[in-house]
């Protein structure tokens, strides 16, 4: 009996040794995370301490950090080296594990770490090209010996910090994970910058349009996707005359109709990812300085996008917001010029059906011949099994990213080859540490030569007076809505073989009205001679800013400020009026009877505490749904859906359409019923979701905003933010995705500038620094921003310094 106890005992030893020290599925090793000494407690506030001294080794020269209130590293070096180097240091020193991470997700890495449950995910990245953009890219970057010296020093400074780590000092991720960091490359700075440009370029519909017109015709697709949506007020004024001889595409390709009809439209980035930018001339600001604004719209999630930084040498002062895991500043401002960013939305990626000889994908055609494809092989690593190798054809139109599904009539098979521009090798680092030291227009534009993708809308402001905005990127050129449909990839006809130069390009400077703006939408007027693309955002928000921006005068601060906060919804104040009159007011319940009093009562202004903003939004919704949801379900999926502009001017124009009776349905639908109709449902599912008509239907409670941890780990976001706001609004804030980073900037004798992003500066969730930001955000707040010089760094007590030294 005392030898089976003893057995017993020792069998139980076993086991719990082993949960200890293993991963249980997602929970980790258990043993290891409640470690006092090295498990998650060690993760905690004492972390934020600021040293007065360090010795860092690898660095030329002393540096100096001064720290202010928010955290915020102010790096004052000597050298160009050395500011990079700190700066890749002590940006790892609050984002380490969010850099890697998104390095590894850019790559099609995941499976390394969550393992066989990411596989798809991973095959579907690594077909996407990230990575082979990347290799290209970095390559062409390590050729410039700037750009060189400028990654390289900021890796070594993020692998000297990898290096101080110890099991206690892992970051919490880590040991949920039960992963260690690795060493930190070139190439992941690279694939973060491509993870970015594919955030921002990496939708289109021409699956869904092909579709479409396959289905419903061209003429359909003519009329309800137009590159001209209703009352766009494109970036550059549509009057502007441009004076350039344009170069003309070669013939465009004929209509074709490819044999893949089902859609590839997976994990793509939010169609909202865009912002607002603008600036405004002297002559309208009450200081009489130029100012500019900026608050890209992205994904919202902790630890934040951006990382606030100053990097300071003897021939540069810049101040904005970093990438983490990219040196520079990518939004910002220096003591002459600032610049703001929003996403250009121009097409940068077309879809290419490639016939192949056979299953083999080696060789494919094209004029008539067979040619190789370059046959790519992956190995995908798998945490806890065994790899998997992933083979894809690339071609001279791109790497195939779906194939093996289908085949022509002759029996070869088909795939669809992907052509995106950040496939390209490009050297975007040097136009931002370019953009870092310009000094006034001219030398920001030709900083921008350099700046190939993502496609961005330039704001630009500059202290000597210049106000100006760019729709930059490198452009293929094309024919008349190339790039809209999927197309043959047989010949040269539609293939990428020459670019919109760039002094081509869309820009204006100092224009007469006083102030330059973008919204994302279309960046011109017809009478600009190239084709851009057709996806730009609808017209509310480029509209809402530029009848501000007219109206205002002695424009401050303030007024900045409520700009970026506006909440009034321009959709609203057109269609809400004609909606309401076409209600059957005799069939409406008493609680629709109320909230239609409501609606009539509503001055369209999304506050948070607003119920009839949400009732709008969904009843827009679902009037949407009704016209269009019926014919455009096609191969079992709901299609692209026109926008909301052009179903609006249908609504006020047409008394009678075809689209507005259900297919579905015996009766015939006209625009009375469908619209009475999507009242009550929207009603019935807000019932039912949030009960009876009262404060749960206020838009910051039923909508709000969540800001979840990049792992979506629960208690490590903030969740049921009270915001106002939305799509087609100024403040563009969403569930989880909205303003991303506000910054205000006055280029006067003194700068003065403001700031804030809906998080903090610590990736440590156990951090002050972490969230502190939020609930200011939330409130429209903004801090003062500390643009210090070499003076302040001695003189300026309410500050923290730290001094790093070379300790070799």
């Amino acid at each position: 009996m005392r030898i089976f106890k003893t057995v017993l005992a020792f069998s139980f030893l076993i086991v719990l040794f082993f949960l200890l020290n293993n991963s249980l599925g997602s929970i980790p090793p258990l043993g290891k995370f409640l470690n006092p000494f090295s498990g998650f407690w060690q993760n905690g506030a004492a972390r934020d301490q600021i040293d007065d001294v360090l010795d860092v080794k690898g660095l030329r020269d002393e540096v100096k950090v001064v720290w202010d209130e928010r955290q915020v590293p102010h790096i004052f070096a000597e050298n160009t080296y050395d500011v990079y180097f700190a700066q890749g240091y002590l940006t790892a020193r609050h984002r380490l594990w969010q850099m890697e991470f998104q390095t590894h997700v850019a790559a099609g890495r995941v499976s390394e770490i969550i393992g066989a449950k990411a596989l798809e995910y991973d095959r579907l990245q690594r077909r996407r090209g990230l990575l082979l953009g990347a290799e290209k890219t970095i390559k062409t970057m390590e050729e410039d010996p700037e750009t060189h010296l400028v990654l390289q020093a900021y890796a070594n400074g993020v692998n000297t910090w990898i290096e101080t780590l110890t099991p206690a000092t892992l970051p919490l991720e880590y040991k949920l994970l039960n992963y260690e960091p690795e060493t930190w490359s070139t190439l992941k700075t690279a694939l973060l910058l491509k993870y970015m440009a594919w955030d921002l370029t990496g939708r289109n519909s021409e699956m869904d349009l092909s579709i479409i017109r396959s289905v419903m015709g061209s003429d359909f697709v003519k009329r309800y996707y137009p590159e001209d949506t209703p009352g766009t007020d494109p970036i550059i004024p549509s009057a502007k005359p441009w004076r350039f001889d344009p170069l003309v595409p070669e013939d465009s390709p004929p209509p074709f109709e490819p044999q893949f009809v089902r859609d590839l439209r997976k994990n793509e980035p939010d169609r909202d990812n865009g912002s607002n930018n603008w600036a405004v001339s002297g002559r309208k600001t009450a200081s009489g300085f130029p100012m500019l604004a900026n608050d890209p719209h992205l994904g919202l999630n902790l630890p934040s996008i951006w990382y606030e930084i100053q990097l300071h040498t003897p021939d540069m002062n810049v101040y904005g917001v970093s990438l983490p895991g990219a040196p520079a500043v990518i939004i910002g401002f220096n003591e002459a010029v600032a610049w703001g960013l929003t996403n250009a939305g121009s097409d940068v990626m077309d879809w290419f059906e490639i016939e192949f000889k056979d299953k083999s994908y080696s060789e494919y055609r094209y004029m008539d011949d067979w040619i190789k494809s370059d046959l790519r092989i992956e190995e995908i690593l798998i945490r806890g099994g065994e790899s998997v190798m992933d083979t894809f054809a690339i071609t001279r139109f791109g790497p195939l990213v779906k194939f093996g599904e289908h085949q022509l009539e002759n029996g070869h098979p088909v795939g669809l080859a992907m052509r995106w521009s950040g496939h390209d090798p490009s050297n975007e680092m040097v136009a931002i540490r370019c953009m870092n030291l310009a000094n006034d227009r001219e030398s920001f534009f030709k900083a921008l030569e350099h700046f190939h993708t993502p496609g961005q809308n330039f704001a630009f402001a500059a202290k000597d007076g210049d106000i100006a905005i760019r729709h930059n990127a490198k452009y293929p050129l094309r024919g008349q809505d190339q790039g809209k449909f999927v197309r043959a990839g047989r010949d040269t006809l539609g293939e990428w073989r020459q670019w919109i130069p760039y002094d081509q390009l869309p820009v204006i400077s100092n224009p007469w009205r006083g102030f330059v703006s973008s919204a994302n939408q279309n960046p011109v007027g017809k009478n600009y001679p190239y084709y851009m693309g057709w996806e730009y955002d609808d017209y509310e928000r480029g509209s809402r800013i530029n009848d501000r921006l007219e109206e205002l005068e002695d424009i401050t601060f303030e007024d900045m400020q409520a700009l970026h906060m506006d909440n009034f919804n321009k959709q609203a104040q057109l269609m809400l009026p004609f909606l309401i009159r076409q209600l059957e007011v005799e069939n409406l319940s008493a609680e629709e009877s109320e909230i239609v009093r409501d609606l009539k009562r509503w001055d369209y202004v999304s506050d948070p505490d607003q119920k009839a903003a949400l009732v709008y939004k969904q009843w827009w919704v679902r009037i949407e749904e009704a016209i269009w949801n019926d014919e455009l379900t096609l191969l079992g999926e709901v299609r692209e859906l026109p926008t909301r502009s052009v179903t609006a001017k249908l609504l006020l124009k047409n008394n009678d359409l075809v689209y507005y009776d259900d297919i579905n349905t015996p009766e015939r639908e006209d625009r009375p019923a469908i619209i009475n109709q999507a009242f009550h449902t929207t009603i019935i599912d807000l019932a039912k979701t949030l009960g009876s008509y009262g404060d749960a239907w206020e838009l910051g409670r039923a909508r709000g905003t969540d800001i979840n941890h990049l792992l979506s780990v629960k208690g490590l976001g903030r969740t049921g933010l009270y915001t106002g706001g939305g799509t087609g609004i100024v403040n563009a804030t969403k569930k989880d995705h909205g303003p991303s980073w506000r910054m205000l900037v006055e280029l006067g004798d003194t700068l003065r500038a403001k700031g804030i992003y809906p998080g903090g500066q610590s990736g440590n969730p156990g951090s002050f620094f972490y969230d502190n930001a939020v609930d200011a955000w939330v409130r429209g707040e903004y801090f003062d921003i500390h643009f210090l010089t070499s003076t302040d760094v001695s003189s300026n007590s309410k500050l923290s310094l730290t001094t790093l030294r070379n300790s070799q």
